[in-house]
């Protein structure tokens, strides 16, 4: 019978190319997700009955236990940009990775992988950094044979990066920024999904590995590259810090006013405390060089999901040809 493998949060932005590829190499793969019939995209990744979508609340330990039972290997990609509410950062980044690495070792799992994020820091002014490291913390001294991967800003067709800037260019002539000399270094998803599978597999050591693609970008820089992409000319307007608080602030009010009616999907607070830090590898890190991968470079990935932003989507490229033909 062929291995089988426990994803928490299997459905989401990154989860999602790791269930595709361990069913790629053969492998059963659990899906385990807060909303399964959400997430029944997954089934057709593998043979039937081979990727299942599975109930899971990270936050209870019968909970993860039923979902881990059998399992070979876990991975746990769960995370979160909500500080309030019963999913908040230390009940899903913190305690939620400590549980599933305690659970792990309770029924003998084979191996773990966690996916992390790039500055996670105990002592960060952050708490969505703050509760990264200590979940790191949690896994390890539970798993201490766990794979971590500390990734930069991911992209990919379905990020919350990209997809969310090149949304906001066609508002307005502006595009305001804060942070916008924060230098990134963005990592294709499915670089980070191949890194996850070596471990899952066993071909990679176990330890913290910082992931980054092949070049480092400012924000504004990267803003500027997005939209040469969308061919959108904004002026891209770089807020101080101190600004960009009392903005965030404004947004997270309104959410906290409406009690979550109103749900702050653009800029807060703890976003403004991470904007400070450089999110870039170390040099001392382990890294993709380390697990025999060759990052895929920004741009040979952009146009391939961001053409959607063009004035004329789809039919951008057309209307240009048709405006060459014109001119003959």
């Amino acid at each position: 019978m062929s291995k089988l493998v426990t994803i928490y949060g299997g459905s989401g932005f990154v989860g999602r190319y790791i269930a595709r590829r361990m069913a790629k190499e053969g492998w059963r793969v659990r899906v385990a997700v807060r909303r399964p019939n959400e997430a029944m995209f997954v089934k057709p990744y593998g043979t039937v009955g081979q990727v299942e979508p599975v109930f899971c609340n990270i936050r209870d330990d019968a909970s993860v236990r039923s979902v881990m039972m059998g399992a070979d290997a876990v991975v746990n990609c769960v995370g979160t940009f909500d500080k309030s509410g019963r999913n908040n950062f230390d009940a899903v980044q913190h305690e939620g990775a400590e549980r599933i690495a305690r659970i792990a070792t309770e029924l003998r799992v084979g191996r773990l992988v966690h996916i992390s994020a790039l500055g996670a820091d105990a002592d960060s002014g952050s708490i969505y950094s703050k509760t990264k490291a200590l979940g790191e913390q949690g896994i390890l001294a539970n798993f201490p044979s766990a794979m971590i991967l500390r990734p930069s800003v991911i992209f990919g067709p379905e990020d919350g990066f990209f997809n969310k800037f090149a949304s906001m260019s066609r508002f307005g002539p502006v595009l305001a920024l804060v942070g916008g000399e924060t230098l990134f270094q963005p990592v294709y998803v499915d670089d980070v999904a191949k890194a996850a599978v070596l471990g899952v597999n066993g071909k990679a050591s176990a330890g913290v590995y910082e992931l980054g693609g092949p070049d480092v970008s400012s924000l504004r820089e990267l803003v500027e590259q997005m939209l040469a992409v969308i061919k959108r000319r904004r002026l891209v307007l770089n807020l101080p810090f101190w600004m960009g608080s009392l903005v965030a602030g404004v947004f997270d009010l309104a959410q906290a006013a409406t009690l979550g009616l109103f749900k702050n999907s653009i800029l807060t607070r703890d976003q403004v405390r991470s904007l400070r830090s450089d999110n870039v590898v170390s040099e001392s890190a382990k890294k993709f060089a380390d697990l025999g991968i060759t990052p895929i470079a920004l741009e040979a990935v952009l146009p391939d999901y961001l053409w959607r932003f063009r004035p004329s989507g789809q039919y951008d490229a057309i209307k240009a040809s048709a405006k060459n033909l014109r001119n003959i």
